[in-house]
């Protein structure tokens, strides 16, 4: 059985991928100051994954330029949503088959970093794809950002 947390963030993932469907390059790449735009944001959800469940949990790197340009903390850039949606996706598949044997015992023996547990992760990474849907949802329509509309609601998610 797949672990709660696990099933977490697929079901933000789900909403990632929903909210980015549909979404041309030029908007991707529009920035709404002081935000990244959406392409570095698909950028950034891949580089999470990568650090934590591919470099932290399996020792690999497999995009050593997603280290460098979508860390925390990196500078603001406005890549082709094509290129970041690409690694996301090529990474995500090399983490799933990880994930698929994470249990609570393997989640406590995560390495900390500057003092906090690397499964933090799943608790936070549904708050940059919370901020890729605000902006998918403002691209364009109005240079007013209280015109930002919540994404709708999705399915509920079921955890079997």
């Amino acid at each position: 059985m797949q672990h709660l947390l696990v099933s977490q963030l697929r079901f933000t993932r789900s909403e990632f991928m929903r909210a980015v469907k549909g979404v041309n390059d030029e908007d991707a790449r529009k920035r709404i100051l002081p935000m990244n735009c959406i392409s570095w944001n698909v950028g950034h959800l891949a580089w999470q994954e990568q650090r934590y469940f591919l470099g932290f949990g399996q020792g690999k790197i497999l995009f050593p330029q997603i280290e460098r340009d979508f860390a925390y903390g990196a500078p603001a850039s406005t890549p082709p949503l094509k290129d970041a949606l690409s690694a996301w996706k090529e990474i995500t598949a090399a983490a799933d088959p990880w994930l698929d044997l994470l249990t609570t015992a393997k989640l406590q023996k995560h390495p900390v970093v500057n003092g906090k547990s690397i499964a933090r992760i799943y608790k936070w990474q549904p708050a940059p794809a919370g901020h890729l849907s605000l902006l998918v949802s403002y691209r364009g329509e109005s240079s007013d950002p209280s015109a930002i509309r919540p994404h709708p609601p999705a399915a509920i998610c079921r955890c079997d």
